[in-house]
């Protein structure tokens, strides 16, 4: 079945009996963390997936969301700050994150994350074991599975269990517009090749962003244009195709969450946790390339600059230990990805390098600091070794629509269309405007930060349409 392309339709051509006030786009992390939020606000929403169940983007990462000063990080006796988060936000970022967005992210990701933990039964954990790159405090939530897929399922039993309409198979391909950008309806396909339409008073456009547009991420992103694509085929530039029709500002389209640790060829992503504890990347050459402890993010063009494009993550006996609490991990282990090596000769052959040129790479993994990339080492690695073949992978892009602190899509000219929300991969995002900018957790901070203040900036466009 071939889809229409998205567009803007003339709203007074617009015909359709059914109305519900506010219509989200994706049912993500994002927009079924909004539509949770507006049942509790008392306000009737319907949800529009254009897959056959609610996954998305958020089902392949792994589910960990950054927060500060929530319920549970206090109760694991965790000091942190909204301060200290947008702090460490702005210095991943370079001081380039959107400042109002860092600000409007940060304070309301807590009380995000409170609210679905206290009305929705979502039972957090914070992960405290170890930081990720560029986070001063252990901030990472996660659910009790510890993986994307086991968040949204809890998301969408949360909405089934409060009868939050979600119609799957139902791929939003309209927007209906009137003279002044206000959108007064939209128009979905069904799996039979119709078109259905239904009246609304406002829409979050929470479809993600334009990493599945090949065209797109060749034009705005070059260095992954050859790139495996590791996240979800429906990220196809619709939110932007549909603002850029509308006269939308877009912003920060350079941003993306890459990854450095994509096994192959069994497509699983090996978490980065393992590399801030201890782990190296080596190339081909056997060679470490550059500090892995400076983020996952732009590990991927470093990986993807190494011959063939592949790097091995190298791990011992400690670290595979520990990474046996990553359900990922145990999942990617079980489909052959981890291969072992007795010493450092069976090593190099392992990994096909000189072995002398290994054996140095090895000597340097010492306790200190490495001159080469000025990584600072806790321990040296022991043999026996264990390797994981990677390849570099681009997941998300974080920029798009522009948004103000409440989500409202902006205009060329900086003043907010009427009633046109756009939050987590749709809109930019808090990376600034390259790779390096992502600080661990920002697409899903983005998501349910983005989702959760998006809700009530609809409740009030609802109000402010009724006075």
């Amino acid at each position: 079945m071939r889809v229409p392309l998205p567009q803007v339709r003339r709203a007074a051509d617009l015909q359709a009996e059914d109305h519900t006030p506010v219509v989200i786009v994706g049912a993500g992390a994002c927009g079924l963390t909004a539509a949770l939020a507006l049942h509790r606000l008392g306000v009737d929403c319907v949800v529009l997936e254009r897959d056959a169940f609610a996954a998305g983007s958020t089902a392949l990462s792994s589910g960990f969301i950054p927060a500060p000063g929530t319920q549970v990080q206090q109760a694991q006796g965790i000091t942190d700050s909204v301060e200290a988060f947008a702090a460490d936000i702005q210095a991943k970022a370079h001081g380039q994150a959107a400042p109002h967005l860092v600000q409007a992210y940060a304070q309301n990701i807590g009380p995000a994350m409170d609210a679905l933990a206290a009305h929705h039964g979502l039972p957090w954990q914070v992960l405290d074991n170890f930081l990720y790159p560029g986070h001063s405090a252990h901030r990472m939530h996660a659910v009790p599975e510890k993986t994307g897929a086991g968040l949204m399922s809890r998301l969408q039993a949360a909405a089934d269990a409060l009868g939050v309409v979600v119609l799957t198979q139902a791929q939003v391909t309209e927007l209906w517009a009137d003279g002044a950008q206000r959108i007064h309806g939209v128009g979905f396909v069904r799996p039979d090749g119709q078109t259905e339409r239904i009246r609304c008073d406002a829409v979050l456009l929470a479809c993600n962003g334009f990493g599945g547009a090949s065209a797109m991420v060749k034009e705005m992103l070059p260095e992954m244009a050859e790139a495996t694509y590791a996240g979800h085929v429906g990220n196809d530039g619709s939110a932007l195709a549909w603002g850029q029709q509308l006269g939308a500002r877009l912003a920060d389209l350079g941003a993306y969450q890459g990854h450095g640790s994509w096994a192959v060829p069994q497509g699983a992503l090996i978490s980065w946790a393992l590399m801030m504890e201890g782990g190296v990347q080596i190339n081909a050459q056997g060679q470490r390339f550059h500090d892995e402890t400076q983020g996952y993010s732009e590990a991927a063009v470093h990986v993807l600059a190494q011959p063939g494009g592949v790097a091995w993550n190298v791990l011992d006996d400690a670290l595979l230990n520990f990474a046996q609490d990553f359900p990922d991990f145990v999942a990617a282990q079980g489909a052959g990805a981890v291969q072992h090596a007795s010493d450092a000769a069976a090593l190099a052959q392992l990994i096909g390098c000189p072995a002398d040129a290994l054996q140095a790479t090895l000597n340097a993994v010492q306790t200190g600091t490495d001159p080469a990339t000025g990584r600072t080492f806790k321990r040296a690695l022991q043999a026996p070794f264990h390797a994981i073949k990677v390849t570099g992978a681009l997941f998300h892009t974080q920029g798009g629509l522009d948004i103000d602190a409440h989500t409202r899509v902006l205009r060329q000219d900086g003043t907010p269309l009427p009633n046109l929300l756009a939050a987590g991969g749709a809109a930019r995002g808090v990376s600034g405007p390259a790779v390096w900018g992502y600080l661990s957790g920002n697409g899903l901070l983005s998501a349910i930060a983005g989702g959760h203040i998006a809700a009530h900036t609809a409740q009030q466009i609802l109000k402010d349409s009724a006075a």
